[in-house]
């Protein structure tokens, strides 16, 4: 189902994160749990994809099982960095054949042991939303449409691009691409959100814009966060809620679930156009903030794709 539609028949909508797992016993735990994502009934699931294409071939193995063996409507992504304009025309083809309806078009980096930099035919994500229009421009994908894609918005900053304006210039190019929605990098100050998309709004972009959450649910989670997301604000409150119990693994990931809820109810409340979920591939968190939420089958995938 092209975004636009499910977009339309959900009104607002909820999805999740996945990864592709690195080991067999971690790829069958995660299948294993497949049906407690299910049972939430997300709007879609987007699955990762790794620097340069290091998880390719699991990215696109998930992304098959999830369209063939679940409800679920995943939405691979897709980097460009490394890659030539004929090994991303495969790939969008082989999608295209599979029925996937969306994509979500990133620049992506380079794997970090590479020996070398980088090369391939894309330097931005904006060229690459060029190329994913253009395959379904010539009738290519069988929604006439083409893919519905989206692509990434930081709300509060890319560290490559330390200039707001022009940050929020290259946004406004890959809408002016193609892009059909933006999903942005995980958050933790409502605030900050809703102040970019403002200035979204004032920059002339006009898609619907995802907010993605994700609840700290340990101290080493906290860390990798602020390794991975660079740049990402994290509030007192929310540090002094879990220094006060450092100590005690359980209090903490209540905690990281209890600000993540009430970070969820505020943005709907304020009327988000969806909230996306960085799951880490753990249904505990998610199901705990949808069930409190009243979110659990509010929305639902109607069959892959």
């Amino acid at each position: 189902m092209h975004m636009a539609d499910v977009l339309a028949r959900d009104g607002m909508t909820a999805s999740f994160e996945f990864f592709p797992p690195r080991t067999a016993s971690a790829w069958d735990e995660f299948v294993a749990s497949l049906h407690e994502f299910e049972s939430l009934k997300p709007s879609f699931v987007s699955v990762t994809y790794g620097a340069g294409g290091s998880t390719r071939d699991r990215t696109d193995a998930l992304v098959t099982r999830l369209s063939a063996e679940t409800a679920l409507a995943p939405v691979p992504h897709l980097t460009c960095v490394g890659h030539t304009s004929a090994e991303v025309d495969s790939i969008l083809a082989a999608y295209a054949a599979k029925g996937v309806s969306n994509i979500l078009a990133l620049r992506g980096d380079a794997p970090r042991d590479a020996q070398a930099p980088a090369t391939g035919d894309f330097r931005h994500a904006v060229d690459l939303v060029r190329a994913v229009r253009e395959f379904g421009a010539a009738g290519r994908h069988p929604d006439p449409r083409g893919f519905g894609i989206g692509v990434a918005g930081f709300p509060e900053g890319h560290p490559e691009t330390p200039n707001t304006l022009v940050q929020m210039d290259h946004l406004k190019a890959k809408v002016d691409a193609g892009a059909d929605f933006v999903i942005t990098q995980l958050f933790f100050d409502n605030d900050a959100f809703f102040d970019w998309r403002d200035r979204c709004a004032i920059a002339g972009v006009r898609v619907p814009v995802i907010a993605g959450i994700m609840p700290v649910t340990s101290i080493g989670g906290l860390k990798r966060m602020a390794e991975l997301a660079a740049g990402t604000r994290f509030p007192a409150p929310l540090l002094r809620a879990i220094k006060r119990c450092e100590d005690d693994p359980a209090s903490v990931a209540n905690v990281g679930i209890h600000w993540a809820t009430e970070q969820a109810r505020d943005l709907i409340d304020r009327g988000v156009a969806g909230i996306h979920f960085y799951t880490l591939n753990k249904s505990d968190a998610t199901r705990r903030i949808y069930q409190t939420l009243g979110l659990a089958g509010r929305v639902g995938a109607q069959g892959a794709g």
